[in-house]
């Protein structure tokens, strides 16, 4: 009698209350095809599905988990604030010190406003920048996902990649009013001309730019110096407030976020992932001057029961302390390369066009012969070879991001014999390419 799939089991019960089966449209493997693996638990840098069978992980719940999965230090902590109660409504002390560790470790952020989702940390962040210029129009960038916020939801990155087709400046989602995506502007990655160009016609009416510093959800795309240097010239002498959307990339590419190997002050950071140690948690915050316009102090209104809630607050100060300790990047950035190193080596072995690209603990690899620098780049690379790859690899029992689209994640818990079987099962997999 054949055993029964209990992926393919859950998938199917799962479809019938869940739209697409998912609670996140790309855990779906819409682009990749076939079933989603149901998660029934994890440790370090393994989850084992539904079937019992273990995966090594490179999304780690697509970038918080970079202390490993159920660290025992960060479940210790936890275990510790559950017993006091999950939620009060009212301010801890617990908030305080989490704010205190976040201004301390990234300087440009003066205060901080504690929310739970990476939408909410951005959504809010724009109202904020709207409120204190006074002005309508916001900046963003073809390919960078900063959250499902309507705004937003224009050529957008992420699980819009794979689900849309973002023509013009057409929402990027259903329900989604033109008449809001009119004060959305946007411009492709890495292009300097561009973002002068509006500049210097509607300087005056921009709100804000807000970036992906690094690029995590068109696949990894790092912004030039140029790119980078424009930007912050461009709205300092316009007024616009320059937003960094460092939910990916802060504290996952370095101990400052991006902004720190960049040299680069933002007016406002958008932060979540990490933060929370796997916790629903994140934060936006900044200059003092912009952050007062928040209620209860000014006319930006703002608010979350659960913003600042004590069992995820326990979780991300117990993880920020880990990831703050002497060596913790130089290993997470060094062994994130020497994945990478072994992924394009084995690619080169079998004469498949392949790059890499890695910043800290955060990945990208793609079946072209040259790293992409934007959006229009990476919509050009072999996307049917990464669908075989990623099937060929999560049957040598490695976990991809079921999207080309996407970043992927290391943690500190993958260790050299961890990246030998990684590399092993991708020699396996080109292959059979």
């Amino acid at each position: 009698m054949a055993k029964v799939d209990q992926n393919e089991a859950l998938f199917e019960r799962a479809q019938k209350t869940i739209p697409g089966g998912v609670n996140s449209p790309v855990r779906a493997f819409r682009q990749v095809g076939g079933t989603p693996r149901f998660v029934a638990k994890a440790k370090g840098p393994y989850f084992w599905d539904a079937n019992d069978k273990r995966y090594i992980d490179l999304i780690m719940s697509w970038g918080p988990m970079i202390v490993g999965h159920a660290n025992p230090e960060v479940v210790a902590a936890v275990q510790k604030a559950a017993e006091t109660s999950f939620s009060y409504g009212a301010p801890t002390e617990g908030e305080i010190e989490l704010a205190e560790r976040i201004c301390a470790l990234m300087p440009s952020v003066e205060q901080v406003r504690m929310v739970s989702s990476g939408t909410e940390a951005t959504m809010s962040a724009l109202r904020l920048a709207r409120g204190y210029t006074g002005r309508d129009l916001i900046i963003k960038f073809e390919g960078c996902y900063h959250g499902h916020a309507d705004s937003l939801l224009v050529k957008a990155g992420s699980g819009l990649l794979t689900f849309a087709d973002s023509t013009q400046n057409a929402p990027s989602s259903g329900g989604v009013p033109q008449d809001l995506v009119k004060h959305t502007l946007v411009l492709p990655y890495n292009d300097v001309a561009a973002i002068e160009e509006v500049f210097k016609k509607q300087g005056d009416q921009i709100a804000a730019v807000i970036i992906e510093p690094i690029a995590g959800n068109m696949n990894l795309i790092q912004p030039s110096k140029a790119f980078l240097a424009a930007i912050r010239s461009l709205t300092a002498k316009h007024g616009a407030v320059l937003i960094y959307d460092e939910v990916m990339t802060g504290f996952r590419v370095a101990l400052g976020g991006a902004q720190s190997l960049q040299g680069i002050t933002p007016d406002l950071t958008c932060l979540g992932k990490v933060m929370g140690g796997g916790m629903p948690m994140a934060a936006f915050g900044g200059k003092k001057e912009i952050m007062s316009k928040l209620a209860p102090l000014g006319n930006v209104y703002q608010a979350g029961t659960l913003s600042g809630n004590p069992v995820a607050v326990a979780a991300g100060l117990k993880t920020l302390e880990i990831i703050s300790r002497e060596g913790f990047y130089e290993c997470l950035t060094g062994q994130t390369e020497k994945l990478m190193t072994g992924l394009k080596a084995a690619a080169d072995k079998n004469n498949i066009p392949f790059a890499v690209d890695s910043v800290g603990g955060m990945f990208g690899f793609y079946f072209t012969d040259h790293v992409p620098t934007s959006f229009e780049a990476v919509t050009k690379s072999n996307i049917d070879a990464f669908k075989k790859f990623f099937h060929l690899m999560l049957d040598e029992g490695v976990y991809l991001a079921p999207s080309a689209y996407e970043a992927g994640f290391t943690s500190i818990a993958h260790d050299n014999a961890v990246l030998d079987e990684i590399i092993t099962a991708a020699e396996n997999s080109f292959k059979k390419l």
